[in-house]
């Protein structure tokens, strides 16, 4: 199995989650710490840059806003200075039952256990059996940059979207990425459109620090004007806003009205279960707060 920082990967072979035979360090690959900020706004990070080196990049700071402040809101800085940008994207889900070993659906069971169990953390947008959410924060500000991910393997390299990457893991028993064997994340890639603008991330959590978000939110108005907004703590994968909302929002002047209305609509396919209607509310409070920082006006 691929080690980048090892502080996902390390805990899931102590829980028995990962059995792998043999560890291969992708830290000493050429470029996988290497960031390329392009003169077109484009960018190319590597798969084992440390979540530390973007936070502290003045490059990334000032272009891609979002993904430092989502980089900066990962756990604690021994975990940022460790972990890497590629292992945070690859790590597996926190969700209790999977982590403790009990037969869901992701552990060779039938079933989602926490669909009527304790769910209080889990998916608001289930396109599958299992409701657990995808942990990361870069994340959810990497897809309203509209990133993509550089795959390699044995039969050379190709490029995925993050949806693409992502596609089927909340039914995929194996893991929550469509990689074939041998293949690894090698970098990540920026476009153009991600640089500039106004962009920025927030993240809800139980406690102040050192914990996984409820819900999160980033969102970015391009220099062309075009809105992005996706939520993190909601899905298994990354969970973009109904494109009509997006498009809305960037009309600008958006009263209280239609602040709350655009809020709701956004909402509307989430399907809450017992214990976490909580987040939908919570969902909709950032939405508000970001709509009138994304206003034209």
């Amino acid at each position: 199995m691929p080690l980048g920082g090892g502080t996902d990967l390390l805990v899931a072979m102590k829980e028995e989650r990962a059995r792998p035979e043999t560890l291969v360090d992708l830290r000493r690959i050429p470029g996988a710490r290497d960031i390329t900020l392009n003169d077109d706004g484009s960018a190319r990070i590597g798969c084992a840059v440390r979540l530390a080196d973007l936070v502290e990049h003045e490059g990334i700071a000032s272009r891609y806003a979002s993904l430092a402040q989502a980089a900066a809101a990962v756990g604690t800085p021994q975990l940022r200075v460790m972990g890497t940008i590629g292992g945070n994207l690859a790590q597996r889900p926190r969700c209790w039952y999977f982590r403790s070993g009990l037969p869901c659906v992701k552990n060779g069971g039938s079933d989602c256990l926490a669909a009527k169990g304790e769910n209080h953390y889990h998916a608001l947008f289930t396109p599958g059996p299992c409701h657990a959410v995808h942990p990361s924060d870069p994340l959810v500000a990497l897809t309203v940059l509209e990133a993509s991910v550089e795959i390699t393997g044995a039969a050379g390299t190709r490029l995925l979207t993050l949806s693409a990457l992502f596609d089927g893991a909340a039914h995929n028993v194996q893991g929550e990425m469509t990689l074939g064997a041998g293949e690894f994340i090698s970098a990540v890639l920026l476009p153009a459109t991600a640089a500039g603008g106004n962009q920025f991330y927030e993240k809800l959590m139980q406690r102040g620090a050192w914990d996984f978000a409820t819900v999160s939110l980033a969102a970015h108005r391009r220099t062309d004007d075009a809105v992005r907004i996706a939520l993190g703590g909601v899905s298994l994968g990354p969970y973009r806003v109904n494109t009509s909302v997006e498009e809305d929002v960037a009309t600008g002047g958006l009263d209280d009205d239609s602040i709350d209305a655009l809020s709701e609509r956004a909402m509307y396919d989430a399907q809450p279960l017992e214990h976490n209607g909580y987040k939908v509310w919570q969902a909709q409070a950032l939405m508000k707060r970001a709509m009138r920082r994304l206003d034209a006006r």
